[in-house]
């Protein structure tokens, strides 16, 4: 096992912040506040993730790539265990794909990059490309999962704090290098009812990897509160076709169909969070402790605030023993339910990232994003 302890990033930029109220119907309150990140100079460059060369339209996908259907989609047989890029059958192939306009988004409050709204039957999704996107190369594809009483339009906008924070800070921190979409959840939520958002998913996966180049070995969910609810649902259901999850103040909202396959996991919980609290939160992290053969240990947490502690404000562990390519990182924080944490203070909103305030020594803004990148980056 290896702990570290954080300190607030200085002279970084950090994401977005929405306050969102309420519970849906049969699960604890998921509201609360979505933030953004600061970069501290702990993450990787938006070259971590590896990309296989372009090939002509209608060749062969790199060995061992995308074969198995899974629940609709492409998948890559045990996808969770890395190594190299497959291709989806979208590579060389000129998209039909029709976008619209994100609902909520109009003048300056828009998502970042070419894309726009797609529908799927009575469903859709905000979908932005990657700058100067390359048909022939197999690009990483992240889910971005709202909370409860979100929309598409939030993650995608990034909130108050904009491009900062758009797809939960990860879409700034690849340098426009991926495939980013969020999904509109029935009622603003994601209560999973008969499976209708775990099929959501699988069509648009098939949507996407039929259109586009994906890289279907680098295939990623996050998602805070509610949305991190359905990231663990697809943690549990559909492990061979994502290669890691990240869990911000989640829990188990949206069921977990399977559950017995290993996936990277990054999960986030604070000492605070009376919505989706501690008890709510070790369940998933055991469960995946078990299932990728990680070793069980009692990982150390900050203390109780107040007060907020600047240098020792989170710790995050990474569990020793686990399977390759199964990684987990616990990460406890003194803060109450937010995905944007900021040490030193109770502050949900990443308040320093909020213009015309920026992120600096004396305001320090999120270390959760870089955290989350940094860890996706080295899958």
């Amino acid at each position: 096992m290896t702990a570290s302890a954080g300190a607030g990033s200085s002279g970084g930029s950090s994401g977005g912040a929405v306050g969102v109220a309420g519970a849906s119907a049969g699960a604890p309150g998921v509201g609360g506040a979505v933030g953004g990140g600061a970069a501290n100079g702990g993450a990787s460059a938006s070259g971590g993730f590896a990309t296989a060369g372009a090939t002509a339209a209608g060749g062969s996908p790199a060995a061992g790539g995308a074969s198995g259907n899974v629940g609709g989609a492409s998948g890559n047989a045990g996808g969770a265990s890395g190594g190299g890029t497959a291709r989806s059958a979208g590579c060389g192939k000129t998209s039909t794909v029709s976008f619209g306009q994100v609902p909520g988004e109009s003048g300056q409050n828009v998502g970042t990059g070419a894309g726009g709204y797609v529908k799927i039957g009575s469903r859709g999704f905000a979908m932005r490309l990657p700058d100067n996107y390359d048909k022939g190369k197999p690009y990483p594809l992240f889910f971005g999962f709202h909370w409860n009483g979100g929309s598409a339009k939030e993650v995608d906008t990034g909130g108050s704090n904009g491009y900062e924070m758009a797809h939960f800070g990860l879409q700034k921190r690849s340098k426009n290098g991926a495939i980013f979409v969020a999904p509109d959840g029935l009622n603003a939520g994601w209560a999973n009812s008969g499976g209708q958002d775990l099929k959501l998913v699988d069509d648009m996966l098939k949507l996407i990897e039929d259109n586009y180049c994906v890289d279907t070995s680098h295939i990623f969910t996050n998602g805070f509160s509610y949305g991190g609810g359905m990231s663990y649902e697809l943690a549990c259901a559909r492990a061979k076709i994502f290669r890691g999850a990240a869990i911000y103040e989640g829990a188990q909202l949206s069921g977990c169909d399977g559950g017995n396959d290993p996936i990277a996991l990054w999960q986030m919980v604070g000492l605070t969070d009376s919505t989706c609290p501690m008890n709510l939160a070790t369940p998933i992290r055991d469960r995946f402790v078990k299932n990728n053969g990680c070793t069980v240990q009692n990982p150390p947490q900050p203390a109780q605030p107040p007060p907020y502690s600047s240098t020792n404000g989170h710790i995050c562990t990474d569990y020793a023993g686990c399977s390759t390519g199964h990684p987990l990182r616990w990460c406890v924080h003194q803060s109450g339910h937010g995905n944007a944490i900021v040490d030193g203070t109770a502050d949900l909103y990443n308040t320093c990232a909020t213009p015309p305030k920026s992120c600096s020594t004396t305001c320090p803004c999120s270390w959760v994003p870089d955290d989350v990148w940094k860890f996706f980056s080295s899958l």
